[in-house]
């Protein structure tokens, strides 16, 4: 059962499936903090141009935001609430 990571000030919210949190608590700390800022960013606003957010799987409604060039994290949409699905480094 995904728990809840986050909430903005107008009620979305971002939660984290087991594997966001194994893969984030694996990924190197620069990534995790370089995680965080993006977090806030996709909080306010999908659209922030430093996350590059577009959709990755369109059968499954999967979407792909930036990290950093190397790194991305993968998330669903479904009302206020943004399911964290992933995050793993992006092959060049």
């Amino acid at each position: 059962m995904p728990s809840v990571l986050a909430r903005s000030a107008d009620g979305v919210r971002a939660r984290r499936t087991s594997r966001f949190d194994r893969d984030l608590a694996s990924a190197p700390l620069a990534i995790q903090r370089a995680f965080e800022k993006q977090l806030g960013y996709l909080l306010r606003d999908v659209r922030h141009p430093s996350l590059r957010a577009k959709k990755y799987d369109e059968a499954r409604g999967i979407w792909q935001a930036r990290v950093t060039l190397n790194w991305r994290f993968y998330f669903t949409i479904e009302g206020d609430t943004y399911t964290l699905l992933t995050i793993r480094s992006h092959p060049k």
